[in-house]
């Protein structure tokens, strides 16, 4: 079955930098776009990034972490990561991995049927 779990979260400070990893099973990881989304307390879960699958890699971004985090893929390990810099408080959340339910998807659309258990950023003093 599908399975994707998430590591790497933690308690740091502010304009510190962090990096999650989702480990990918299940599927064929390297035709999927695998994204992250994120949930504050009290909040909606919300989009944070998202890349392609195949060798053209395109990316999306939230705008409030555009130039503070990276996502990236390495298809030979199933493995997505979110390189997140310059964090602000209000990046605490818990961050969720997500792949596209069908394969060959656009980055674009937010069509993600598989999700991983989460993981905690906590971003304060």
């Amino acid at each position: 079955q599908v399975q994707l779990v998430e590591s790497g979260g933690g308690l740091v400070q502010p304009g510190d930098s962090l990096t999650l990893s989702c480990k990918a099973s299940g599927f064929s990881f390297a035709r999927h776009v695998m994204g992250w989304f994120r949930q504050a307390p009290g909040k909606d879960r919300q989009f944070v990034a998202a890349i392609n699958w195949g060798v053209r890699t395109t990316k999306k971004y939230t705008d409030s972490v555009e130039g503070r985090f990276t996502i990236s893929r390495d298809n030979a390990k199933n493995l997505t990561y979110l390189q997140m810099s310059g964090l602000k408080p209000e990046d605490t959340a818990v961050y969720y991995c997500a792949a596209h339910r069908l394969p060959f998807g656009s980055p674009g659309v937010l069509s993600y049927g598989y999700w991983g258990q989460g993981t905690q950023v906590t971003v304060s003093l």
